[in-house]
């Protein structure tokens, strides 16, 4: 199974849903996540390297490769 997202304006959104669901072979997964603002963005990639720091510092330890592609 494949899986896309499409962005819709709201005004178009209630004749696009009418549409697709004449398509018996297409699941409808609604969600209303936004995208992270600009500054949410640039927190965590500050974030991100304030610990690339640490770690390059010796101050707290790294995960493995492994470790962290298993998480995934």
């Amino acid at each position: 199974m494949k899986n896309i997202t499409i962005s819709i304006p709201d005004n178009e959104y209630p004749f696009f849903i009418k549409l697709i669901k004449q398509f018996n072979f297409v699941t409808i997964k609604e969600t209303t996540e936004a995208p992270p603002s600009k500054q949410q963005f640039t927190d965590g990639l500050s974030e991100a390297v304030d610990e690339v720091i640490e770690i390059k510092a010796g101050r707290i330890q790294g995960q493995s490769l492994k470790d962290f592609l298993n998480e995934l």
